[in-house]
C-alpha cells in the first residue's frame, strides 16, 4: 500500500498532467486537501513539498499554491537534440520489434532521441507512460493505441499534447474520439480479402477469431462480414469466436470448445492474426484436426513468427517496418514546420500463399 503522502503526489501530478490544472492555476488549499484526503497537515506539506521539488509547484507567500511549468526542465525538456516519444502495446512481442525498427532506423537519420515506453494493452500503464512523456517534456509522440476499440479514459492526456503543441500521430489504430493523423493497414481490406480467398477455393461454411477491443478486430470483422454479404453466404454467430486482451490466455481452452463443437460444419477459419492462426493450428494438432485438408485457415500481418513456423501459414502482409519508418518521418516533417502533411494513412494489404488452404472445388 502506498503512503498516504505518494498518494496525493500521484493524484495531483496526474491532475496537472492531464490537464485538470493548468500551469499558473491555484491549487486547492493545505485545509481542502487535508479534508478530501483524510490526512494529517504535515502529510499534505510533505506531498507538496516533493512536488515542488520535483517542479510540479510552487509556493507564493501568503498567497498560495500555483501549478510550476518546471517539471518539464527538471525531467529533460526541451534541448537542440530533440526526443520522440514512442508508446506501443507491446516492444518484444509479435510484429512491434519491427515497427519499432523502422521508427528508430527514421530518427536515426536526423539524430533524434527515442523514449520507449509499452502498455500491455492495459490503459493504466497508458496512463503512465503518457504522464511519463508530459512529465519529460517530449517533443513529438508516436503512439499504438491501448485497446482501441472501447472508451478510453487517457483521452485528456492527448488533449494536453496539443495543447502544447506536441504533434503526435498514431500507429495500426487510432481513438475514434479524437481528431488524429494515423498509419494503419486497411484491416478492412485484409480480412475481406482472407474471406474471399477462402471462398474462391469452395468454402461456404467459413467462422472468425476475433479480437473485439482492438479496432483492428472490429474492422477485420466488417471485412470478413463484406466478403460473405458479396457472395450471399450467411452470417452465423455461431461461427463466431471472440476474445478481448483480458480473456486471451482463456483462448486455447476456448478454441478447442469452439473448434470442437462446429467440427462438421466449418472447413475454414479466418484468423485476427498470425499468432491466433497458429494457435489454431496447436489445438488442431490436439484435436486431430487435418490442416488444410479439414479445415483451412489464414492468419494476418505476415509476422516473424508464421515465417518461422512448422507450418506454411497463409497470410496477409503488413507494412510493420514501413509504418514505423513512415510515422517517425511524420512526426520529423511536422516539427520542421512542413505542411501538408497527410491525416490518414493506409496500407493495402497482398495475400502471401502458404499450406494452410485447401480447395475444396
Amino acid at each position: 500500500m502506498k503512503p498516504k503522502y505518494q498518494v496525493i503526489v500521484d493524484e495531483l501530478k496526474s491532475e496537472i498532467l492531464s490537464g485538470a490544472y493548468q500551469v499558473g492555476e491555484k491549487i486547492s488549499s493545505e485545509l481542502l486537501l487535508q479534508e478530501k484526503y483524510e490526512v494529517s497537515r504535515q502529510t499534505v506539506r510533505k506531498a507538496l513539498l516533493e512536488l515542488a521539488n520535483e517542479g510540479f509547484l510552487r509556493s507564493e507567500r501568503g498567497s498560495g499554491t500555483y501549478v510550476s511549468g518546471q517539471y518539464r526542465s527538471k525531467s529533460g525538456g526541451k534541448s537542440s537534440n530533440k526526443t520522440i516519444g514512442v508508446i506501443t502495446t507491446y516492444i518484444s512481442d509479435y510484429i512491434f520489434p519491427s515497427i519499432i525498427r523502422g521508427i528508430e532506423s527514421r530518427l536515426n537519420e536526423d539524430n533524434y532521441s527515442l523514449l520507449l515506453a509499452s502498455t500491455n494493452n492495459d490503459i493504466a500503464q497508458e496512463r503512465k507512460a503518457l504522464e511519463m512523456m508530459l512529465a519529460y517534456g517530449i517533443d513529438g509522440l508516436i503512439v499504438e493505441p491501448t485497446r482501441s476499440n472501447v472508451y478510453n479514459p487517457n483521452i485528456a492526456y492527448y488533449l494536453s499534447f496539443k495543447e502544447q503543441d506536441v504533434p503526435f500521430t498514431m500507429i495500426n489504430a487510432y481513438y475514434e474520439e479524437l481528431d488524429v493523423p494515423f498509419f494503419c493497414l486497411n484491416d478492412v481490406e485484409s480480412s475481406y480479402l482472407a474471406t474471399r480467398e477462402l471462398i474462391g477455393n469452395g468454402h461456404t461454411q467459413i467462422g472468425i477469431i476475433a479480437k473485439m477491443d482492438d479496432l483492428q478486430g472490429k474492422f477485420r470483422m466488417k471485412g470478413f462480414i463484406k466478403a460473405l454479404g458479396e457472395h450471399k453466404l450467411g452470417f452465423e454467430q455461431e461461427h463466431v469466436l471472440s476474445f478481448d486482451t483480458e480473456t486471451k490466455n482463456e483462448l486455447p481452452t476456448n478454441l478447442e470448445q469452439y473448434l470442437s463443437s462446429n467440427r462438421d460444419t466449418l472447413t475454414a477459419l479466418v484468423c485476427y492474426n498470425d499468432e491466433v492462426g497458429l494457435e489454431v493450428v496447436n489445438v488442431c494438432k490436439k484435436l486431430g484436426i487435418s490442416i488444410p485438408d479439414e479445415l483451412s485457415i489464414i492468419g494476418q500481418d505476415n509476422s516473424y513468427i508464421a515465417k518461422n513456423a512448422n507450418i506454411q501459414l497463409t497470410t496477409l502482409t503488413h507494412p510493420q517496418e514501413q509504418m514505423g519508418r513512415d510515422a517517425a518521418d511524420w512526426i520529423i516533417k511536422k516539427l520542421q514546420g512542413k505542411k501538408e502533411l497527410p491525416e490518414k494513412t493506409y496500407y493495402e494489404p497482398i495475400l502471401i500463399p502458404g499450406e494452410t488452404v485447401f480447395s475444396r472445388k
